[in-house]
């Protein structure tokens, strides 16, 4: 499979086994992207990890 990097445009190759809502880094830019789709393979940056301050 294979899926574009929303931030700098580079071509990315999934795994086979990759599943949705994993977390995956850009080989060229270095990105976090989120999986959020899989037909189509679709990727999108990854949320911050936000403190919750014990909420």
């Amino acid at each position: 499979m294979r899926a574009e990097c929303p931030e700098c445009v580079a071509e990315i190759t999934l795994p086979a086994n990759t599943l949705e809502s994993e977390i995956i880094a850009c080989p060229d830019c270095g990105a976090e992207l989120e999986v959020v789709g899989l037909n189509p393979p679709t990727l999108a940056l990854a949320p911050e990890v936000e403190e919750d301050w014990g909420e």
